[in-house]
């Protein structure tokens, strides 16, 4: 039996059709309510220290980043430095509105979001 699950739920259910072809006959649930469900019902968990932050993780620490260091950069030394925070700013509206994240698919390909081959 294969168990599919995301954080809330939301991700797994919204694919669910793609998630059961993949299962390829085998039998499959979605874990309703996801992982945060999991854990309100006081359910065990295990937490692999070993893995990766979550993605969007990743992307609201790499905004942020790359928007403080332009804006440090725009006040100490030259106001075209906005500007990497504007170009940001608008990659994080563009994601929004399209469901597209050039920066999260930037990060997946990183060298520590890739599984080992071992």
């Amino acid at each position: 039996q294969i168990i599919f699950h995301c954080k809330s739920g939301m991700r797994t259910t919204a694919n669910t059709l793609q998630l059961e072809s993949a299962a390829d006959g085998v039998p499959a649930c979605i874990l309703k309510g996801g992982i945060d469900a999991w854990r309100q019902a006081r359910l065990p968990t295990v937490v692999d220290r070993s893995q990766p932050l979550e993605i969007m993780r990743q992307v609201q620490i790499t905004a942020g980043t790359i928007v403080l260091t332009g804006v440090l950069l725009g006040l100490i030394v030259s106001p075209v430095f906005f500007g990497i925070s504007a170009f940001v700013g608008v990659g994080l509206m563009f994601a929004g509105v399209t469901g597209w994240c050039g920066m999260a698919n930037l990060l997946r390909v990183m060298p520590w979001n890739r599984r080992s081959k071992g």
